[in-house]
């Protein structure tokens, strides 16, 4: 895959923050996901609150696992540290990161299958080990790079591009972190960058982890059978000497609306996603209200969005663990083997 360098000229009355870099410095190439995509909304979000807190771009460190998703970390905070791991394992890697270096804030990517299908056991300890980081998922629901089959998040009888229906139950990620015990949890929508943004910048300063479920809509699985417009119909009505996919392109899908209030946003295949927006009066510091809050709008067939739970006394793994305040990763040969003697003294201190 080639990555396409963005020009180096920019606006001359470009915003600066406070060490004096613009939003441009925390960008990266020119995507290649399909036009339109919400995961690309997420990236830009990502480095607008990135820009906005005045870090370093080399004091981050981005990890993701497989899936469209697992790409975007190519797109933004170009000059930051980056792994694309194995798909379902990004938290095994960046807990190695963030004990190995705890002064990099960590941002892990991830997608509703590389979470929650050959990633769920993954997503679930790292929560229980509370990694100082924020992980962020694109919920689209499909497994874009394999064509559009339901992942483990798609809501049951909803419908593939065939018109088939899901029969399975969804997996609820926000649900999940909240019994588990994450100490942030929020879920939004890709197309809201005015809620996005602050929701970023939070979890970013958060001590602990902080999940953040974001519905982010697939453009490009909207082929359904009798569509004129569809890969199956054009390849049946017409000679090609080389088989290609083209994506169609379509427009960003945007919302904008008030605290409390409810938005039905018309997606490209048909279908309508409900959102809810938490009122200015609710209270996330209540783990179980929260978990009891999203299942009962659930049921009524509503996403809620907005910051969920947090825990105003969270701390994280190096706390747990009791770890020494300089990164592991800058400590030498004497601290790190200290002799024969220090480990006389710690076996002597367990008889």
């Amino acid at each position: 895959m080639s990555f396409i360098s963005k020009p180096v000229v920019h606006h001359p009355q470009l915003g600066h923050n406070d060490l004096g870099l613009t939003r441009r410095d925390y960008e990266g190439p020119i995507s290649t996901l399909c036009a339109g995509c919400g995961h690309d909304s997420v990236s830009a979000a990502i480095v607008q609150a990135c820009a906005e807190l005045s870090i370093p771009p080399h004091r981050f460190a981005k990890v993701s696992g497989i899936g469209c998703s697992s790409k975007t970390p190519s797109y933004f905070l170009g000059n930051s540290h980056g792994l694309n791991s194995v798909h379902g394992r990004m938290p095994s890697v960046t807990t190695g990161a963030n004990l190995a270096n705890r002064s990099l804030h960590c941002i892990g990517i991830s997608g509703d299958g590389d979470t929650a299908s050959i990633g769920l056991g993954q997503f679930a300890h790292i929560v229980r080990r509370r990694v100082n980081m924020l992980y962020i998922v694109d919920n689209n629901g499909t497994y874009g790079l394999t064509k559009g089959q339901f992942s483990a998040t798609n809501d049951k009888g909803s419908t593939n591009k065939k018109g088939l229906p899901n029969l399975h139950e969804p997996i609820d990620l926000v649900s999940m972190a909240l019994q588990i015990g994450a100490t942030f949890v929020a879920r939004s929508f890709s197309g809201d960058k005015r809620q996005l943004v602050p929701l970023i910048r939070a979890g970013l300063l958060h001590e602990g982890f902080a999940f953040i479920d974001v519905v982010s809509p697939c453009v490009a699985f909207n082929n359904h059978a009798g569509s004129t417009k569809s890969y199956e119909y054009v390849r049946g009505h017409r000679d090609d000497v080389v088989m290609a996919d083209f994506v169609p392109t379509h427009e960003e899908i945007t919302a904008d609306y008030a605290p409390g209030e409810r938005e039905d946003v018309l997606m490209p295949d048909g279908s309508t996603l409900r959102l809810r927006k938490l009122e200015e009066t609710y209270d996330p510091r209540d783990r179980t209200k929260a978990l009891n809050y999203v299942h009962d709008k659930t049921l009524q067939g509503e996403v809620v969005t907005g910051l969920l739970y947090i825990d105003p006394d969270a701390s994280d793994c190096h706390a747990m663990l009791n770890t020494v305040a300089e990164p592991l990763n800058s400590l030498g040969e004497a601290e790190l083997c200290p002799g024969s003697e220090a480990l006389d003294a710690i076996n002597a201190s367990f008889r």
